[in-house]
Formats: structure tokens, sequence, C-alpha cells
């Protein structure tokens, strides 16, 4: 039979009864929390302004992003000893839906010359290329492959609006336009995104706590971790040890503040706990971090871990995450663990004040006979243990359904930033009037001696729209190849015009007639490849393949590193919890939840925003948080029952656990969730599906797994849920039982 809770916990119910233990000197006590302070605060003071410096060293070029190892990543590094630059094609169109005038063509020509002094152009501008149905004309302008380049960009959208006619419309599109806009809408990750994240965690702190002071405090320990992760981050990447692009600098802002707080909020429960049992601060801070280190270093491990994994993936985005957001947990963690101990240690029961704990009062979290949240909820589990599990196991079964809409085989580039973009526009406008191709060729490297019998290859695809070959002695750079061989056109001084080679190899430049980011431009780079296969030494690259390769590598990494994650954090929760079947539940509850976030991730990614689809990486991204941060909220409560149990038997420990941890965890779970939505602001597909997975996941996992599933199941188990333990064995429950009466 089930012992009666009491109001205090077993080893606190004499206030006081360690405090003559001896310790510290008096001025040790002062001087530690003081010279952590001090040491944070230098730290803070000279990581604060590397939060506007560390865009000087992110890149969100499309080889931030690249497959480390794959085809179209040699072809971009061969690229360049084809050419005397490395600039980036930028795509100018000007477009007339009642056709082109005089007045249009005079000043698209005007305008083609001020495009070649513009600043930043790294070459030749083309010739003006008409459309056939005389409504379009199009010129690429080569853009310098330098940190200006989105700027370059901008400024050559300025010169073609500049005086433009009222029925002639001009967009700069093609690989540099969507360079300008994927940049332009990383813009608001220095100052909106992390505004919004802090903001979010500042109101949710000051109505948990209504303190005027502890939010603050908890505050000033996220923003410390944070500006301590950005500074190491900063000197890593500007000595190329890392990369950073976009994407990973927005999960390492969100990542830092989020765990950071949930650490903290962790610390700050149960140091109020000690205070109501500890009159001296030094025992009440010594008793708090006993209880709370454990707990927190295995969450902050297990994070790591999961990240650490992301190591195994063929993506450079991907490899680029593991070891920055892996810092930014790591300074969360110290943070939690050494600054907020001092600034609490300093203040003392102030900090909490209106509501300062009393020495020898009562944990009301532990009145079982209270209307509270918590206590109600842990009646409704002891008295219907299999019944509420089992409705929440068969609820989020249903919803892990969806999961099968989950449409995550990639998304044309054009998509990447949400709402209108005049790259997107522009490429709309490109595929109306010329080869939808142009502007992003497919790149093949193949023998000097195979030349041709590459393009008769090629160009018998009936998706291509006409192939070149790179060649000196022509001012535009190129030949065409047709099935009669290489052209050189009848135009003086390009008589010793002819291929140019490097180690034996020739560049061709295939033009499609699809969009370059479309599924039939992926279709038919893949079919080259196939056609191809049997031409030793032969490599197809470019845009197109680019996005093939990058989502054949997405789809790999999650079949190689999902099972990966699963197994290593399954053996952390071994150690932390010294058993093997509470661990496999606990993951078994966290990939139910997964799924259920999937399912409904879907249905409203699908029917309501109408998104194109997912990036492949989106699923990864989302079970690596959720996998890591879903475990972390159970290794907080299942700490605490196994504590719990070892003192009053298992399903005492189970109830006493949830109603000690109920609050805290909620409170963790709202923070993570919001500064995660924080990542909405920014207008990112991928970012705004993470932002509602791992939100909706994380609220999921806390107010559902954590709250109902897991501690009905454990209380309907048992015992046994710490099997193969001791703690699991019937004589080591009675005698739990029994010390507790």
């Amino acid at each position: 039979m089930s012992t009666a809770i009491s109001p205090n916990p077993g080893p606190h119910e004499r206030p006081d009864a360690d405090s003559a233990r001896p310790g510290p000197p008096a001025w040790l006590r002062i001087l530690i929390p003081v010279v952590l302070i001090i040491v944070w605060f230098v730290v803070g003071g000279i990581g604060g302004p590397y939060f506007g410096k560390i865009s000087e060293v992110t890149e969100n070029d499309q080889s931030s992003y690249l497959p480390a190892s794959s085809a179209s990543t040699q072809v971009a590094d061969l690229q360049a000893q084809f050419s005397d630059s490395n600039a980036i094609p930028a795509v100018v169109i000007f477009v007339n839906d009642a056709g082109l005038t005089d007045a249009d063509k005079t000043f698209i020509e005007d305008r083609t010359q001020a495009l070649a002094g513009t600043q930043g152009v790294d070459g030749s501008v083309s010739p003006v290329q008409y459309s056939e149905d005389g409504k379009a004309a199009e010129l690429f302008v080569p853009v310098a492959d330098d940190s200006e380049a989105a700027a370059t960009v901008e400024n050559l959208r300025s010169v073609i609006a500049d005086g433009q006619p009222q029925d002639l419309s001009g967009y700069v599109t093609g690989p540099a336009g969507q360079l300008a806009d994927i940049s332009d809408a990383f813009g608001g990750i220095d100052g909106t995104l992390l505004l919004v994240a802090v903001g979010a965690v500042l109101l949710i702190l000051i109505i948990v706590y209504r303190s005027p002071l502890l939010p603050i405090l908890v505050l000033l320990t996220s923003i410390f971790a944070l500006s301590a992760a950005i500074l190491v981050v900063y000197w890593l990447a500007d000595a190329d040890l890392l990369s950073i692009n976009g994407q990973v600098q927005g999960i390492l802002f969100i990542l830092g503040i989020g765990a950071a707080t949930d650490y903290s909020l962790l610390y700050v429960s149960r140091y109020r706990e000690s205070l109501r049992d500890h009159r001296d601060r030094w025992t009440a801070t010594w008793a708090a971090l006993k209880g709370t280190f454990e707990p927190v270093l295995a969450s902050a491990a297990t994070v790591i871990a999961g990240l650490l994994c992301l190591l195994l993936s063929d993506l450079n985005s991907n490899k680029a995450l593991a070891p920055v957001a892996s810092i930014g947990i790591a300074f969360s963690f110290l943070s939690a663990m050494t600054l907020l101990p001092a600034l609490l240690f300093v203040f003392g029961r102030a900090a909490f004040w209106p509501r300062r704990p009393a020495v020898g009062s009562g944990h009301a979290e532990l009145d079982h006979e209270s209307k509270g949240l918590w206590a109600r909820t842990a009646r409704i589990i002891r008295a219907h243990p299999r019944r509420t599990w089992l409705i929440c196991a068969v609820v989020l079964a249903i919803a892990a359904i969806g999961t099968v809409q989950f449409r995550a085989s990639g998304v044309p580039q054009s998509d990447f930033v949400l709402g209108e973009t005049q790259s997107a526009d522009g490429q709309e406008a490109l595929g109306e009037h010329f080869p939808s191709g142009s502007g992003s060729p497919v790149l093949i490297i193949a023998p000097q001696d195979e030349l041709q019998a590459v393009a008769n290859t090629v160009l018998a695809n009936p998706n291509i729209n006409s192939v070149t070959v790179a060649a000196s002695g022509t001012p535009a750079g190129q030949l065409p190849v047709t099935s009669d061989g290489v052209q050189v056109p009848p135009i003086p001084g390009t008589e010793s015009a002819a291929p140019k080679t490097v180690d034996g190899k020739v560049l061709l430049e295939a033009t499609l007639t699809q969009d370059a980011d479309s599924p039939g431009a992926e279709d038919t780079v893949r079919d080259l490849r196939s056609d191809l296969s049997e031409d030793e030494g032969v490599l197809v690259g470019g845009t197109t393949a680019t996005n093939v390769d990058t989502n054949d590598a997405a789809l790999h990494d999650r079949n190689l590193i999902i099972p990966v994650v699963l197994v290593v954090i399954l053996f952390l929760l071994m150690l932390l919890l010294r058993a093997i079947l509470a661990p496999v539940l606990l993951i078994l509850t966290v990939m139910l939840s997964f799924g259920a976030t999937l399912g409904i991730s879907a249905l409203l990614f699908n029917y309501v925003l109408d998104f194109p689809g997912a990036d492949p990486a989106v699923p990864l991204y989302g079970f690596i948080f959720l996998v890591a941060l879903g475990v972390d909220y159970n290794i907080f409560l299942m700490t605490r029952v196994r504590e719990e149990s070892i003192r009053h038997g298992t399903r005492d420990g189970v109830i006493r656990g949830l109603m000690i941890t109920g609050g805290v965890i909620t409170s963790a779970g709202i923070v993570l969730a919001a500064t995660f939505a924080a990542l909405g602001v920014i207008p990112v597909l991928f970012l705004a599906q993470l932002a509602f997975i791992v939100s909706f996941g994380v609220l999921l996992d806390t107010l559902v797994v954590r709250s109902l599933l897991v501690p009905a199941l454990s209380y309907d188990i048992g015992p046994r849920i710490w099997w193969p333990s001791k703690l699991g064995r019937p004589a080591e429950q009675d005698k739990a039982a029994a010390g507790s009466r």
C-alpha cells in the first residue's frame, strides 16, 4: 500500500540539520561567487560586441550547404580553373507584356552600359538577347564572389530601376539574385531574432516568478552564455576551423538562450526548495547544486551527443551545426551551473522578493490534497494510471499517421525565402520568354577527347536547349557545340578561338529548357548522369546538380543519423538511470511524440500554410532537437523520480517527482517553445518549418508526454521500471516504503 505524501521531502524534514557541517571559511565563501561573477561579466563584456560581428564570418552561398563529397562539389572546385574569375552570374531580364518598344530597347542598351560600370561587376556584361516573342530581353552580369556580392546585386537592381519606362519591368535573378534575397532574409538574425527571443523569455519569466529581480538574473545568465559561445564561434570561424551560415547562426542564438534558461529554471527551483530547508545560503547553494548538477549535466550531454552525430553527415550545413550548437549548449551548462548559483548566493532570498521562501516553510508542491494543477494531475494518475497512458498513446499514434503526408523531398531554391522576392519573380518571367535554365546551366567536366561524344549525348536529351564549351580566343569565353562539332562564329578576331583545356579536360555548359530548380530539371540531371555514367572522368554539376546532391545527401544523412542518435541517447539514459527498461520506454515515448508532431506539421504545412514541401534536412533537425530536448524533460522528471523512489518506493516516487518538477519543467518547456518560435520572424522556409516543429513538439512533450504519459506508464509498471537495477527488486521497494513511514 502506498504511503501518505508528506508536505516536506524526507531528507529536509529537519531544517538546517546539516548547517553545522564543516565547510570552507567565510572569506572563501564570498570570494568564489565574486570571482565567478567577475569572470562572467568580463566574458560578457568582451563577447557582447560580437553579436553584431558574427555576420562577418557567416556564409550564405551555396558552398556553405554543399555536400562535402559529391560530383557537384568537385565540378564547383574545377570550374574556377576554366575562368579568370569566380564570378556569380546574375540574370537581368526586362519585360513589357505589350511588346518591347523602341524606347524600351534604347533604355535597355543604356542600362547595359551602366551595369558594366557598377562596382562589384567582375568581367564583361553579355550582349542583350531579345526573346522570340518580342516581349523580353535578357543579359548576364558577372558578380564578384565576395562578401559584397549581395550589395552588388542591390546596386544592379537600383541601376535597372533608374528611369525605367512605365510599362517595362526589370528583374535581377539567377544565382546572384537568389543569393542576395537569401542574404536579405537572414538580415534580421542579429537584431530582430534576438530581440524577439529575449523579449519572449523575459515576459514568460516575469509571469512565472512574479518577481522583478529573478527574471533579470536568469536572463543575464542566458545572455552571458550566448556571448561566450558567440565569442568562441567567431574566432574559430575566423580561423577557418569551422564554418557557419545563416541557418546555423539563427539556431545558435535560439538554442543558447533557450537551453541556458531551461537549466537556470531547474536550478532556481531546487535553490528555492533548499532555502526552505537551510538558513545558511552557502549550504542551500551547495544542496541545490548537488540536486541539479547531475540531471543538467546529463541533459547537456544528451543534446551535445545528439548534435555531434551530425558530424557523420555529408552536408556541410549539417556538419557546421554540430560544433557550433554544441559550443552553445556547453556554455549554457557552464553559465547555469556557475554564474547563476553565484548571483543567487549573493542576493539570497531577496532574489525571490516579494515571495521569499522562509526557512522551515512547507513544500506546497507536495501537498497532495491541494487544488493545484499538479496535485490534481497526480490524483488522476494514481487513480487511473493505465487508462491515462493508453489514452495518451492512442491519441499520439493517431496524430502520427499524418507523417505519411510529410513531403520532405526538397523544394525549389526560389521557394527558400518566404514571400515575394525579385529573384523568384524574375525566374518566373524568364521561364515565360526564354529557356528557363538560362543563367543556371548544367556544368559538365569531360576529357578533351570525349568532348563531341559527351555533347552529342547531352544534346540528345529533349530538355536541353543548347550546349557550349568554355573557350579561349573569343570575347564571350564560350563556343557553341552542335552535333556537327564546335562552332567558331565568323567574327573578326575569333579565328584562333578553341575550347579551353585544363589538365586534359574541358568544361561544357548545357542550358535547360526548364527552371533550374524545378523537379523536371532535377530529373534531367539524373538522366544525364545515367547516360554519361559509362564515360570515365565525366562529372555533372551546376545549380541543379547541387540541389540533387544536397537532397540525396540529406536523405542519406536522415537514414544514417537518426538511428545513431537513438542508440547514443539510449546509452546515456541507461548510464544515468542505472536501468534498461525505463530508458527504452522513455525513448519510445519521445519517438511517439516526434511522430505525432510530424503528423500535425504535415497537415498544417500542406493544407493550411500551403508550403511547397520541405527540405529533407527538416525532419532530421526536428528529430535531433525534439528527441534530445524531449528526453531532457524526461531526464529532469525521472532523475527526481528515481531520487524519490529510493526513499519512498517507485509509485510514491513517481507521484512526488511529478508534483515537485511539474511546474518548473512546464515553465522550461514553454520558454524553449517560445524561443524556437522566434525563428519564425526570419522569412526562410526551413527556419519557419523548424520553428513550428520544435515549438509544437516541445509543448507536446512537456504537457502530454512528461506530464501524463511517462508518469502514468511508470506508475502502472511500478518497481519493474528500474529493471534490472536493485531498485527494481520488490525487497528494495519494501525497504524504501518502510523508511518513508
